[in-house]
């Protein structure tokens, strides 16, 4: 898919647009569910614990209410609203049964046998789960088409987002991507500093990890304490404390997945990114590539060292692979490859000037196939192209990668810093720059030079 904010609101619009989608819901569920109604939506998997709860009731209100072309800012309050009074209730009619619960007891004894930290409290049936979630929903939006609180008519920051996907020449599309631009309403923040998510995770072995991650890294990141403090440290804990939930799930249900990931937090003027692996993010600035970040590599000398101590080897098997195996050397997931593939994601920030053309963020079947020196130049010309239009310049890049013989999964998001029409009037990186003009240079403040320093690690 490609996609783009829309470029006009005021308040009455958001207003009549609210109260529009408010009247039709309601009309097409007047009541309740009873135990006999089918549900809109289901969750994805059939157990849940209680500390995955609050990723999976936002993935499954969020979607419910974007396939019903809820207004984002208010399906993001709805959604917070909803979860925050389910998780009020008393959560103790959906614990397993007692025989399910010593089984699962028997499963954290070996997963406390493995260093691996127990998630309490397992959900049965979610069906039954949802049915009562939904019924929360239909409640609050009831009280709400009489009176909508103040933060979900407020206008919210507008962006412009490209985002394309493809599964390519692969059998399964292992690929997942979040674009969350109404972060506090989610949330519940009420501070005055604006936040805006984006994450490309590229999963192996299964899309579970990656299914996975794009559900709870930014659940786990607006819990940290650290967010208002330290939010790249806040994105990185996320990463960790994600990679120990999936862990549980895994041994749970025999999952062997795993997942690289990057994601960047638009916190005011700042930019915050923590990432696991060989998915990348960059910054465009007046027509120069800006370095954020070092994937995560088999072949980097401080990550084949760290896996010799650990016990482990890195071998070349038609490229870098972990104990012959894994082509990554940092992810969430891949239990069987644990601690060697690690779950302990770095992190760096940098300050926003106003001067920032755009992020990109994609996964390595991109950048295998695509040179940093050739983005700017690309994203230019589609613009020229499309007179200022960027609503499909991700669909562009992915066909550059696919065409010069990537066969992986393709994800690439832009995330616009300033509208795409001024960029192309200021004529940054004009028709007349060579390729050799977009230079990739080190941040001077944020991330140290990889050739004698290492990004921020604790």
């Amino acid at each position: 898919i490609s996609c783009g904010a829309p470029q006009n609101s005021s308040p009455m619009a958001c207003d009549a647009e609210i109260s529009d989608f408010l009247n039709t819901f309601l009309q097409d569920f007047p009541a309740p569910l009873n135990p006999e109604s089918p549900l809109p939506w289901r969750f994805s998997g059939a157990t849940l614990s209680r500390e995955e709860l609050e990723g999976e009731l936002a993935e499954l209100a969020m979607g419910f209410l974007s396939s019903r072309n809820a207004p984002l800012p208010l399906a993001a309050a709805l959604t917070h609203e909803a979860i925050s009074q389910m998780l009020q209730a008393d959560l103790s009619e959906f614990r397993k049964l007692p025989k399910q619960e010593e089984e699962e007891g028997k499963d954290n004894e070996e997963m406390e046998a493995t260093g691996t930290s127990e998630i309490s409290l397992s959900l049965a049936d979610t069906t039954e789960v949802a049915r009562s979630f939904f019924n929360q929903l239909w409640k609050v939006s009831s009280q709400w088409q009489k009176q909508v609180p103040v933060t979900a008519r407020t206008p919210q920051k507008e962006w412009v987002v490209s985002i394309h996907a493809i599964r390519n020449a692969r059998r399964r599309m292992e690929d997942r991507h979040v674009f969350l631009p109404a972060f506090n309403l989610l949330f519940g923040l009420s501070d005055s500093v604006d936040r805006a998510y984006f994450a490309v995770f590229d999963g192996h072995g299964g899309v579970d990890a990656a299914r996975y991650a794009a559900v709870h890294v930014h659940v786990n990141a607006a819990r940290q304490p650290k967010l208002l403090t330290d939010p790249a440290e806040a994105l990185k804990e996320a990463f960790q404390h994600t990679d120990e939930m999936f862990l549980w799930k895994a041994k749970r249900e025999r999952l062997q997945s795993g997942t690289t990931g990057v994601c960047a937090l638009i916190a005011g003027t700042n930019l915050h990114v923590a990432w696991l692996g060989d998915s990348q993010v960059f910054l465009v600035q007046q027509g120069q590539l800006i370095k954020l970040m070092e994937p995560h590599r088999p072949d980097q000398p401080e990550e084949w060292e760290r896996i010799q101590r650990l016990g482990g080897f890195v071998t070349f098997l038609d490229c870098w692979r972990v104990n012959a195996a894994l082509a990554v050397s940092r992810a969430i997931g891949d239990i069987f490859q644990k601690p060697y593939v690690s779950g302990d994601a770095d992190s760096t920030s940098r300050e926003l000037t106003g001067s920032e053309d755009y992020l990109l963020l994609a996964c390595d079947g991109f950048f295998d196939f695509v040179h940093l020196d050739e983005i700017a130049s690309l994203v230019h010309s589609h613009l020229v192209k499309q007179e200022g239009d960027g609503a499909h310049v991700a669909e562009e890049l992915v066909a550059v990668a696919r065409d010069r013989g990537s066969s992986d999964n393709i994800t690439v998001m832009v995330v616009f810093l300033r509208d795409p029409r001024e960029l192309l009037e200021s004529g940054v990186q004009g028709p007349g720059n060579s390729q050799a003009d977009v230079r990739s240079q080190d941040l001077s403040a944020g991330l140290s030079n990889p050739q004698t320093d290492t990004p921020q690690r604790n």
